[in-house]
């Protein structure tokens, strides 16, 4: 019996009973049935009829394989006593496509590989047998490659791949196109897989730079480490022929210090930073070598930018000190010169000084300056300036540097001595020592030669040689008593003292020097009346009727001295009769101090001190004689 595979579930196969010869009620009563091989029951006996049934659809190649032909064996149990062991044919259809086991092949072929290599590819599959099953192979539109079939000794097929033209893997590094599997059914059916053809690379190429030439600007000062470029270079090539590592050629020894290289990414890189003004252009040689040999070079120029990082540098190459305080306006002073290691206006500089001072600066050539005066100097005012020369540049932010340097006024004869007063009075006291300094003084700003001041005076002074009075020191204008004073000889002088410096020609001033003598209490009071230097004492009359108070004569004296010191008093020493008269202290009358009687002596001798007004003071006395008369013709008989 024979069934076609896939046949739908309760379709008729045959009728048991006519195979067997027998009628369907026999099947009934002997108890008919059958048994599959296996688990799975395909068939289904209708034991009233006889007919056997298809129970469950089934797939030839799952229940044969490749085998053909297919066959499914059972048993058929009669009782009484029959067992029969059938068998079914199941006949295949084209439900099958060819399948290759993986959808993409990939065959990697190295471009050198000639045109007629052959390479063999993985066989479809095809559950089908006989004309249902694989037949041929195919493949879709290339330019590389064709495809043969060949059959194996097992009857299966199988193709090969055949290099038509060469492979060039920059042209082409991958090449694809389908793969066809057909069979022999009626209609035919297919099933592709894809070939991915790989080109092996070998290293027929050199690296490519994108540039040859690369141009890098910086500025100075730039920090180590820094990324100055990166070179790219390409290599057709693949793998280790592809990979590109990048050198610096050609090193210096600066170039070896300064500048360092990625071998992988081709980045160039500081390795400290870069000085404009050692230095604006570096040359820089780079090769780049794939893993075959094959190299390739370019070049990066490096131009520094200036940035303002040096300060002016001030030079002083001239310097006259002293300057005369009489210098013209424009004297030159100093000569110096700016340098600035920067360019453009970074290296362009000013020069100043300060504002207040007399000098300015003037420009003589591009680095070259000179300091000249610019006002007039007075080195009495000021004998020295220290002067900072400040160098400014033009740069952004602007760096300054300054030099101080030291310019001495040296002096001129242009100031007459000057007295500290325009008069002078002095004092001095009388009977002073010799060398007793009266102190009269003299400047000159000037200075050395032309401040010393020496000074000059007239002949004579209140009618005395002037050289034996007084001296003046000419180093210092003091003026010097030279002998004892005395006032009561003479009370002042003045003398004009001229006071000339040291300079040529030299200048000179005057002033009046007034000497007032100081009086001293050296002179005793003098007695002008009654005057004691005769022989004997002159005698004066009282008359006897005479009232109290009565004035009976005057003491005058003088003293030497002048102002306190010659003020003068009385007083009564000594007397004959105390109680008679009295002195008054001021004027020195004498008068009686009450009236005279008959008791009262008729002589009358006093002694009178006369002082004046210091401490201690100076005294001297006098002595009186009075005669108490009734009348004169008494006095002639009278007889002290």
């Amino acid at each position: 019996v024979a069934v076609t595979e896939e046949t739908g579930s309760g379709s008729f196969v045959t009728n048991i009973a006519k195979d067997l010869g027998l009628k369907a009620e026999k099947l009934s009563a002997r108890q008919a049935r059958i048994i599959s091989e296996g688990e799975k029951q395909y068939f289904h006996l209708d034991s009233s009829t006889g007919d056997l049934f298809i129970q469950q659809k089934r797939d030839r190649e799952e229940l044969c394989g490749q085998i053909d032909p297919c066959l499914v064996h059972f048993e058929k149990l009669l009782q009484s006593p029959l067992q029969l062991r059938p068998e079914v044919s199941v006949y295949d259809i084209n439900d099958h496509s060819p399948v290759f086991l993986n959808n993409e092949f990939v065959l990697k072929i190295s471009e050198s590989t000639m045109p007629g290599n052959r390479f063999l590819l993985e066989s479809a599959q095809d559950l089908d047998v006989s004309n249902n099953g694989l037949q041929n192979y195919s493949i879709s539109s290339n330019d590389y490659f064709q495809i043969y079939g060949r059959d194996r000794s097992d009857g299966g097929k199988y193709a090969e791949l055949v290099l038509n033209k060469p492979l060039d893997r920059e042209e082409k590094p991958e090449i694809s196109f389908t793969l066809i599997a057909i069979d022999g059914g009626s209609p035919p059916q297919s099933g592709s897989a894809r070939i991915r053809v790989m080109v092996l690379d070998i290293n027929d190429n050199h690296p490519v730079f994108s540039r040859l030439l690369y141009k890098v600007q910086i500025l100075e000062n730039t920090l180590e480490d820094y990324l100055l470029a990166t070179v790219s270079a390409t290599d057709l090539d693949e793998g280790i022929n592809g990979e590109i590592s990048y050198s610096i050629i050609q090193n210096s020894e600066e170039n070896r210090q300064t500048f360092k290289i990625n071998p992988v990414s081709g980045e160039i890189r500081l390795k400290r930073p870069l000085d404009f003004e050692d230095r604006e252009n570096y040359e820089i040689d780079i090769q780049g070598m794939d893993g075959g040999g094959l190299s390739a070079n370019c070049k990066v120029l490096l131009e520094l930018l200036d940035m303002n990082d040096n300060a002016p540098e001030v030079t002083i190459t001239s310097l006259t000190s002293p300057i005369p305080e009489n210098s013209q306006q424009g004297s030159v002073m100093a000569l110096f010169s700016v340098r600035d290691r920067d360019s453009g206006d970074n290296g362009k500089t000013v020069c100043s000084v300060e504002d207040e001072l007399p000098f300015t600066v003037r420009k003589i050539s591009k680095n070259s300056y000179s300091l000249v005066t610019e006002g007039a100097v007075d080195r009495e005012r000021l004998s020295e300036y220290n002067i900072a020369i400040t160098a400014q540049d033009l740069g952004s932010p602007s760096l300054t540097s300054a030099v101080t340097i030291t310019v001495k006024i040296s002096d001129i004869n242009d100031n007459y001595p000057v007295f500290n007063e325009a008069y002078y009075a002095m004092y001095i006291r009388e009977n002073n020592g010799p060398g007793t300094k009266i102190g009269v003084s003299a400047i000159d700003l000037d200075s050395e030669q032309n401040a010393k001041v020496t000074s000059l005076w007239p002949a004579e002074v209140g009618g005395l040689p002037l050289l034996s009075c007084i001296s003046i020191n000419s180093e210092n204008g003091n003026v010097y008593a030279l002998r004892s004073m005395d006032y009561e000889q003479i009370i002042d002088f003045q003398v004009t003292v001229r006071a000339a410096d040291g300079g040529s020609p030299p200048l000179s001033s005057e002033v009046i020097v007034r000497v007032v003598i100081i009086d001293d209490n050296d002179n005793a009071p003098f007695i002008l009346y009654p005057l004691q230097n005769s022989s004997s004492p002159a005698t004066d009359l009282v008359p006897r009727s005479g009232e109290a108070g009565y004035l009976v004569t005057k003491v005058v004296a003088v003293d030497g001295d002048s102002g306190q010191n010659s003020l003068l008093s009385y007083q009564l020493l000594k007397a004959t009769d105390p109680s008679l008269f009295t002195v008054g202290s001021q004027n020195g009358e004498i008068r009686t101090t009450r009236p005279l009687n008959e008791r009262d002596n008729f002589k009358q001798k006093l002694l009178i001190l006369t002082k004046d007004n210091r401490e201690p003071p100076l005294s001297t006395t006098a002595k009186l004689n009075f005669l108490v008369v009734d009348g004169f013709s008494d006095f002639l008989f009278a007889d002290f």
